[in-house]
């Protein structure tokens, strides 16, 4: 069944309240696609309806993928008797993912009417920094003590794995609280039922701390290929745990934060369909100002470049302008986008800065060249065809020399042309490996200050590419007139 279809077929079931059919929906269908359908859905009293009638064991699942305006909606409806059912189906990480989107008086609300054990989780995971291990992590996990056997494991999962995050993992302790080791729950199932923890888990395990980079977090979980990862406090004992959906969902966010920045946008707190047109010109303003300052530099170089002789010796340059401008950024742009994926993802460091420009700069030479060889040939056919013309090289009949009317076949055109061709082709080649440089050394340096090199790298380098570029055309347009006489 497509995608549309299910939506639709959900919606009617809510609308007309199909009771039967619903709790089929719920039993069958992925929560994630139950949410989209109620977000679609105007009537708030029809989603409460469906929270009345099905099991809370299902809807709390389907509550936490709602956005936040659909959940303070359904808060504010639901008696303190409806809250408490709810709560008790849901998962600390969760409820606090919730309710740190919520006014003050709500949270509070959801705070004053959970269980002792869930407000103390939820309050906990509050208190951690956001966007550290600790705020994203779920105190909801199986801890055994190493010396239970495999049969008493798996009897205590029959009786608490529904209350858990994840039965795929557990978590083994010695008589200090120390974490010693981890089992798989295929490991517990093919074990025989005699052994102890001990003698079957894996004690070489991958642990956190609570205050790591949630980022950082999420490139254990790539680089060791977990499902689930120990969060530990300063005392290395155990506080809470990390599933690989929490970090598909970070993943997610942290990718979408790289997104923005290249973009020269402020990340959205919201889905785009969710944010208010003020809020997003608010979030675009601050970029767009910023670039129009850091373009002041590139007006200068401009200004210097019209008022100098050369160009006015060969007007035909200024044509040429824009596209060495571009061909600079994008030869930069497409480095820097390389950069700033790397360092996010940890397969470099900045303390990697020679392995990474030994290797850009051997594949800015390679670019380079090859750019600059199909420019001069490419620059070459534009003077030829007229696509750009030389005011100095007019036909006796007043018009521009082109092979349309046979005038470009003199040896001062074809000096012309090509010396032209011949300088900026030449630019092109030191722009592209000046730009592959910057790109390398921008993002580099920046991640070596602690920073996001994602939101600073961009506008300097489109700014010191397009500043250092325009320098370089005059420097060369100026020797080369010189060097062949060109008046």
């Amino acid at each position: 069944m497509s995608e549309i279809i299910m939506k639709e077929q959900i919606i009617d079931a809510i609308k007309n309240k199909k009771l039967t059919l619903l709790k089929e929906i719920f039993e069958t269908v992925p929560n994630i696609d139950i949410a989209e359908a109620m977000e679609d859905i105007e009537d708030v009293t029809q989603i409460i309806w469906v929270f009345r009638v099905i099991s809370s064991e299902y809807t709390a699942y389907v509550f936490s993928e709602l956005s936040p305006e659909t959940q303070e909606k359904i808060i504010n409806a639901f008696s303190d008797k409806d809250l408490i059912k709810l709560l008790e189906n849901s998962f600390a990480d969760d409820v606090a993912d919730a309710i740190e989107e919520m006014p003050a008086n709500v949270a509070s609300r959801v705070l004053k009417v959970a269980p002792a054990d869930l407000r103390k989780d939820v309050n906990q995971l509050l208190n951690y920094k956001e966007n550290t291990a600790g705020s994203v992590m779920t105190t909801e996990f199986i801890l055994m003590l190493d010396h239970v056997t495999v049969k008493d494991a798996i009897e205590q999962i029959r009786q608490k794995g529904k209350d858990a995050e994840t039965v795929y993992t557990i978590f083994v302790r010695d008589a200090k609280r120390n974490l010693v080791g981890t089992v798989g729950l295929d490991d517990l199932i093919f074990a025989d039922e005699k052994q102890r923890l001990e003698d079957i888990m894996d004690r070489d395990f991958v642990t956190c701390s609570v205050n790591d980079d949630q980022e950082e977090v999420a490139n254990l979980f790539k680089r060791y290929d977990l499902t689930a990862m120990a969060v530990v406090n300063n005392e290395q004992k155990i506080i809470g745990i990390i599933t690989i959906d929490d970090v598909v969902d970070v993943m997610e966010e942290e990718a979408n934060e790289d997104i923005a920045a290249l973009s020269h946008v402020t990340p959205l707190e919201e889905s785009y369909l969710d944010t208010p047109a003020r809020k997003m010109a608010i979030k675009c303003i601050p970029w767009i100002i910023i670039l129009l300052i850091l373009g002041t530099f590139t007006t200068m170089a401009l200004d210097r470049i019209e008022k100098a002789a050369v160009f006015t010796t060969i007007p035909v340059l200024i044509a040429f302008v824009p596209a060495l401008m571009d061909t600079g950024g994008n030869s930069g742009g497409q480095t820097i986008a390389l950069m700033i994926r790397g360092l996010a993802t940890k397969e470099f460091t900045p303390r990697d800065i020679f392995k990474v420009i030994r290797k850009e700069l051997l594949t800015a030479l390679i670019v380079a060249t090859s750019i600059s060889v199909f420019a001069f040939v490419w620059f070459t056919i534009e003077q030829y065809t007229g696509i750009v013309t030389n005011e100095n090289l007019i036909t006796e009949s007043g018009s521009f020399a082109t092979i349309w009317n046979g005038g470009c076949w003199t040896a001062e055109f074809t000096k012309s042309a090509l010396v032209t061709s011949l300088i900026v082709a030449t630019t092109l080649f030191v722009a592209a490996i000046l730009s592959k440089i910057v790109a390398v050394l921008l993002p580099l340096t920046v991640a070596a200050l602690k920073k996001d090199p994602a939101i600073i790298a961009q506008p300097l380098l489109t700014t010191i590419v397009d500043v250092v570029s325009l320098i370089t055309y005059l420097g060369i347009a100026t020797l080369f007139v010189h060097l062949f006489n060109i008046v």
